[in-house]
């Protein structure tokens, strides 16, 4: 049995002043400690719905449904200690590099849940929502208003870095919102191009090789490579399709 005391620090915790002030006379009735409980239930069940509200993860595929099988190279070990959540204690960045279509975007979000999951504040984005946006404020004080937005989470995912082409303002951005977060909070992203290739994704920047140095400064790095999923799934769509068209046609 729950003894008053334990019960008197819960009830402080949770603010619940009335109760507090008023402890002599109830700490002792039966329906103290119920009250208590469903109040803590409550708000963790509260607080959890607004932390997966504003992680903005979307739909994902399960990593218990992931096929380890059809990367050619990929290091489940690696993913396994990511999703432990450990490299958030020490402000540890990840980076996930690889073609199109090999899961990056599907190991990311489940990181992310899982870090919203264990009580972790979160927020998942694309490079090019987060650029953009940021390079569209037209004020100083909005841009450091937003830049803290981004700078605050215990984890901040950008997804998809590559896939677009870059002005020097946005890599300029970058390498500022980067820097806010260095050795304070893990920043975990994903990318379709080698840190060789990243002059190509922020032509002409000044700031690119310190952005890049930032980034892996404290990082794990994993890489994958094969054939994109998705065109794999499509070539059996379009095989299965071929196979019910022949059997159509084939007299009875």
């Amino acid at each position: 049995m729950t003894t008053p005391e334990p019960l008197l620090a819960r009830a402080r915790a949770l603010q619940l002043h009335g109760v507090v002030s008023h402890w002599d006379a109830c700490a002792q009735a039966p329906w103290i400690a119920p009250l208590i409980e469903w109040e803590e239930t409550e708000r963790s069940r509260r607080s959890l719905e607004r932390r997966l509200r504003c992680a903005h993860i979307g739909r994902f595929k399960p990593l218990a449904d992931f096929d380890w099988r059809w990367p050619e190279q990929c290091d489940p070990a690696a993913v396994a200690e990511l999703m432990t959540l450990a490299f958030l204690e020490t402000a540890t960045n990840a980076i996930l590099v690889g073609p199109s279509g090999l899961g990056k975007t599907t190991i990311a979000q489940n990181i992310a849940h899982q870090a919203v999951l264990r009580g972790q504040t979160v927020l998942f984005t694309t490079a090019g929502q987060l650029l953009g946006e940021l390079a569209a404020l037209d004020s100083d004080s909005a841009l450091r208003r937003r830049l803290r937005h981004y700078a605050s989470p215990t984890l901040l995912v950008i997804d998809e870095v590559g896939y677009l082409s870059y002005s020097n303002r946005h890599a300029d951005l970058l390498f500022e919102l980067i820097s806010r977060r260095h050795e304070k909070k893990s920043t975990l992203i994903t990318t379709n191009k080698s840190f060789a290739e990243w002059s190509e994704v922020f032509p002409n920047a000044a700031c690119v090789v310190a952005l890049i140095d930032r980034l892996v400064h404290h990082a794990e790095i994993i890489a994958l490579k094969g054939q994109s999923w998705r065109h794999k799934e499509a070539q059996e769509r379009a095989a299965t399709n071929a196979r019910k068209r022949k059997s159509a046609r084939s007299p009875a």
